[in-house]
């Protein structure tokens, strides 16, 4: 027993030590619970790694075997780092599922290390201090380790393993009874322990009941293993259809769908949209009919645009139009491509992926365009940016777009260099001369996506040098300067289409839909706070400018807590145009049922009387009023089955399966039809 006794033991200490060190250092920074069920899963964890590793490392000489014990340690405290500063800075903890996008964050290296908190560093700490340890000790002569003789004896190893094994299987078992739902940390949970633990749906909240070293394994694991989770609740497929409702759908092809399908990967999906709860038309509905619609999605802006002074034109829309003051664009994986996609389509994106490139194949007959296109309209989508981010000339025809048009289509000055960005101004003058030549007197439906106005701002760039003087009597820092100057070249963008709009004799007859695709996050809080005086804590950060602009619209405020998430249901309704409420995962917002509550990339939630945090579990209350604890956790699950139905919609391509299979069993209809009468007149 020698040898167990020694060398795998002290390997296991020094390992377990320093990464459960390293996991409490972790909760406490991002002020996660510590001493509760999740610390014990955490040390179970970490000992079955640990021991494996203290095994394994202990055949090889002592050095060797301290250096094999350490470069574990060091990956998983770098690790720990990196995702502190990835959190701070995305807003959701960074996956393996996101690694096509390392080529490109690479731009983004020096605002990410300005992310990277002193106080992050402490994470390094318990190794820092074991290795010093380890080689004070060496220096001052403690006493060598007690070693084997040169002939291994067989049975001290046969003994050593089976000890190893033994303590594997009590851990793995204490793992396994402590996946147990009545084990969670959180009494407001809506995705079991087991599913959380095996398909990660939400990494804050795996993080927070696993802890980052097993978060980081499972992770991995899941994607060597290339594993597509069907994670259902939705047992009771809601209670819809009970409410009567003035939107009237023959759903008799789709009951018959249901009654054919073998696959409940996408019955499960069938049942779920089909007896959702059909929103009603309202007061709102048809008000824009047979008007035209550009969309801009406004490239790194927040709430600071709505300035008079700096920025007239977005001034002039936001306030002679209507503004919706509590519109969020939460963060997550791949914001721009993926708060685009879920603006453009009503679904909530795989978390952890950049669910528009990753599936950029599928087709959505639901998606925004497609349904203009059955309008008659003339849609298309324009960006001023090659596709190093994303395929938007893949991602956009399959969404419905006649015509995608990239930065080389626009024919304007560009460069691929990180930084140089193309002129906003430029983009508008190509978009409308190519929408002038091209529409075919249609009415016309346009999506475009800025990009003047992108980081970084840490360093001197064309846009974020040119407008300088014009906070030259300010107190800013030079990176706020810099941002303000990037939104002045977007502003001179938005007066462009204005104008010529107005000289085209369109303006009267067109809405123009504004809205931010995500907060400049590499502009940190402190800096924000120059000029923005309201808490930047609870996703306030995370609040963007929405509006909807017509000159003959009559100005309004609007307090609704919202996201990208409702513009297609929203924009179908105000355009009358025909669409299935219940394939959204968003919602029309002047449906007289609306949640008005914005969700955020880990469950968590916010409306008017309350904010909840999914990965702590905690809740915070605005006013007098309370939840009880039912209402939280129906909340919770209501959220849990948008965000799930979308995941799983997205993963199996199902708008597109259920396109397909209703036209197929349509011309089946026909033909039996068909049948029918001949075989009576016969």
């Amino acid at each position: 027993m020698k040898y167990f006794k020694t060398q795998v033991l002290k390997n296991y200490l020094y390992l377990i030590t320093v990464s459960l060190l390293l996991e409490i250092i972790f909760r406490l920074i991002t002020n996660l619970p510590i001493f509760n069920y999740s610390l014990i899963r955490i040390f179970l964890a970490n000992s079955l790694i640990s021991i494996i590793i203290a095994y394994i490392s202990s055949f090889f000489k002592k050095k060797i075997n301290f250096i094999i014990c350490t470069i574990y340690l060091l990956v998983i405290s770098i690790y720990g780092l990196l995702q502190l500063a990835f959190n701070n800075y995305i807003g959701v903890y960074i996956s393996f599922n996101t690694s096509s996008q390392l080529g490109a964050v690479k731009d983004y290296i020096i605002d990410f290390i300005k992310a990277i908190k002193p106080n992050y560093y402490l994470i390094l700490l318990p190794l820092v201090i074991a290795i010093i340890s380890k080689i004070l000790l060496t220096k001052i002569g403690v006493k060598k380790e007690v070693t084997l003789s040169k002939e291994r004896d067989i049975y001290q190893n046969i003994i050593t393993l089976a000890g190893v094994i033994i303590l594997l299987i009590v851990f793995g078992r204490s793992y396994t009874f402590l996946l147990k739902d009545n084990y969670s940390t959180d009494n407001y949970q809506a995705v079991s322990n087991r599913d959380l633990f095996i398909n990660i749906p939400n990494s804050g909240l795996f993080v927070k009941e696993f802890g980052i070293a097993t978060y980081g394994f499972q992770d991995l694991k899941n994607k060597m293993l290339k594993k597509e989770s069907n994670v259902y609740s939705y047992e009771d497929f809601a209670s819809a259809n009970i409410m009567p409702t003035n939107r009237e759908f023959d759903d008799t092809l789709w009951e018959m769908l249901i009654e054919e399908e073998t696959k409940d990967k996408y019955n499960n999906l069938n049942k779920y949209y089909i007896n959702k709860v059909i929103d009603d038309k309202n007061e709102k509905t048809a008000i824009f009919e047979n008007k035209n619609l550009i969309i801009i999605m406004m490239e790194s802006v927040n709430d600071i645009i709505y300035n008079e002074k700096y920025f007239p034109n977005f001034y002039k829309m936001a306030s002679e139009g209507w503004y919706f003051e509590n519109n969020y664009s939460p963060r997550n994986s791949c914001a721009t491509g993926n708060n685009e996609f879920s603006a453009l389509t009503g679904l909530y994106t795989v978390y952890n992926t950049c669910s528009a490139n990753t599936y950029r194949n599928n087709e959505y007959y639901q998606a925004l365009f497609n349904l203009f296109n059955k309008k008659g309209y003339y849609t298309s989508s324009y960006h001023n940016y090659n596709e190093n981010y994303y395929y938007r000339s893949i991602i956009h025809p399959n969404m419905g777009s006649q015509k995608y048009y990239g930065v080389q289509d626009l024919n304007i000055k560009w460069s691929n260099k990180y930084g140089d960005w193309a002129d906003d101004v430029d983009l508008m003058k190509a978009y409308l001369k190519l929408l002038i030549e091209n529409k075919d007197d249609k009415k016309f439906m346009s999506f475009i996506t800025t990009v003047s106005s992108h980081n970084p701002y840490a360093i001197s760039t064309d846009f974020g040098d040119r407008y300088l003087d014009m906070t030259k009597d300010t107190d800013f820092p030079k990176d706020l300067r810099r941002y303000y100057s990037k939104l002045k070249v977007l502003d001179e963008a938005l007066g462009v289409l204005l104008n010529s709009l107005e000289e085209e004799k369109l303006l009267d007859d067109t809405v123009i839909l504004l809205f931010g695709d995500h907060y400049p996050y590499a502009l940190d809080t402190k800096t924000l706070k120059n000029v923005m005086t309201r808490d930047l804590d609870d996703y306030e950060i995370d609040k963007t400018p929405l509006v909807i602009y017509n000159p003959r619209l009559k100005s309004e405020v609007f307090d609704y807590y919202t996201s990208y998430i409702n513009f297609t249901p929203t924009l179908a309704n105000l355009f009358n145009l025909d669409y299935d409420p219940r394939l959204y995962a968003g919602e029309d917002m002047f449906n007289s049922n609306f949640s008005n509550t914005v969700i955020f990339a880990d469950s968590s939630w916010k409306n008017k009387l309350a904010y909840y945090n999914a990965s702590v579990g905690g809740i915070t209350y605005y006013t007098d009023f309370k939840y009880s604890e039912e209402e939280i956790k129906n909340i919770n699950y209501k959220i849990f089955d948008k965000l799930n139905s979308s995941t799983q919609s997205i993963k199996n391509n199902y708008f597109k399966y259920l396109h397909d299979k209703l036209q197929e069993i349509s011309l089946i209809q026909k033909d039996e039809d068909i049948l029918s009468k001949g075989e009576n007149i016969n």
